[in-house]
């Protein structure tokens, strides 16, 4: 192989979002995306629930909130110009309580700030929204999130990417050894390293002595679903999200193919690929998961004891049924539920803190960058955020080598 100017290792939409933003910037440059599996963007780029996210959960300071919009945007001209299956399904957020009705200002001023377009709205009116939700006092409208088909888009992305000669390299085992980056134990012979390999981003930045601060605890997201005939729900329907974890929470989510999805748990498991609780482990996962449940007790922001007691019952259909009948109470009538795909989110905890680490993360060394966190809304801010990554790239590549 020639060499290379950049190896990426991972095929998901933010490996595939930075070699697009590379290109962009460089049109000359010689890219290589390495992918562990025989077939490409297989783990969180392909299991996620195809929203594309308006953008107004996130702090107005944070990358979350600076790509979502942006990508959101992005992504719906590479849908129109592929002729991918979309639709504009708008989301409401409804709250439970008086203290949800309270946090719904702070999601309003939060997407206020982040330039999205919301209106917070009286109960009275969640009839013309969303007739099978309910709410108290009052609830947020978002026009702007919507659907789509996640393995279309992630193909578009990859054969734009081919056309403008990126290589994939499939059954790609990454590793450092001796300060040089082999691919099954064979050196790669590039400028320079570039680390999206998701849930397994940590590890391998781990091999150079980069990230030693964080840890990566995998959380088990599982859903059910049934035909839309079933719970004919005209929009998204969310919670008011938790006010520190980072997840919102047990909703319903319409698909591109005609379904009503509920879920997802949130549940932390000990394999990064455990997609069924009955996956077998080896000792070194069990031994990083008590590692993992170390790190996060010591956190003063996440009570790990009343996370599981409300995350383990939701592995039950009838739990996560009545879960989610707090937002559309018809949900329990329906008894036609079947298991979706799950998906699994490589959530980064700061061992110093106990924290979660709830805004995309970035670390370089000598002639690698490592992209340690980039979870939800990853996906909807991956061309965006992968440009801003190749600009630092492109910026240490012409410092520096």
């Amino acid at each position: 192989m020639k060499k290379l100017d950049i190896a990426v290792v991972g095929s998901g939409a933010i490996g595939m979002g930075v070699a697009r933003g590379l290109l962009e910037l460089d049109s000359s440059l010689n890219i290589a995306i390495f992918e562990k599996e025989p077939t490409f963007s297989s783990h969180a780029s392909a299991r996620n629930s195809g929203v594309l996210h308006a953008g107004f959960y996130y702090s107005p300071e944070s990358m979350k909130a600076r790509f979502c919009r942006e990508g959101r945007d992005e992504l719906e001209s590479l849908i129109s110009k592929h002729s991918i299956p979309f639709m504009k399904v708008g989301k409401v957020v409804v709250a439970q309580n008086e203290d949800e009705d309270n946090r719904i200002e702070t999601l309003l001023q939060r997407g206020v700030a982040n330039g999205v377009r919301l209106e917070r709205l009286p109960t009275a009116e969640l009839v013309n929204f969303e007739p099978l939700a309910k709410t108290h006092g009052s609830f947020l409208w978002s026009p702007n999130t919507s659907i789509s088909n996640p393995s279309l888009i992630n193909s578009a992305l990859r054969q734009e990417l081919e056309n403008k000669g990126v290589r994939f390299l499939s059954n790609s085992t990454i590793g450092a050894r001796n300060g040089q980056w082999a691919n099954n134990d064979q050196p790669i012979n590039a400028k320079y390293f570039i680390n999206a390999s998701g849930a397994w981003a940590l590890d391998i930045a781990h091999q150079i002595n980069l990230g030693k601060h964080y840890r990566t605890m995998p959380f088990l997201g599982l859903y059910k679903q049934t035909k839309l005939a079933n719970l004919p729900i005209r929009t998204l329907v969310y919670p008011v999200p938790h006010p520190i974890n980072p997840f919102l929470g047990v909703h319903f989510t319409l698909t591109i193919d005609g379904k009503v999805k509920i879920g997802p748990s949130a549940l932390p498991i000990i394999g990064k690929e455990q997609y069924s609780l009955k996956s077998s482990v080896n000792p070194n996962e069990i031994l990083n998961y008590a590692k993992n449940l170390h790190s996060l007790s010591k956190g003063n922001k996440h009570d790990l004891l009343a996370m599981m007691k409300y995350e383990v019952p939701k592995l039950f259909t009838a739990n996560l049924v009545d879960a989610a009948a707090y937002l559309v109470p018809k949900a329990k009538q329906v008894k036609d539920w079947h298991r979706k795909n799950p998906g699994i989110r490589g959530q980064l905890i700061d061992v110093r803190s106990g924290e979660l680490v709830q805004d995309f993360l970035i670390e370089h060394a000598e002639t690698s960058t490592h992209i340690l966190n980039a979870v939800s809304p990853g996906w909807t801010a991956a061309i965006p955020f992968g440009r801003h990554v190749a600009q630092l790239v492109l910026e240490r590549v012409n410092t520096h080598l």
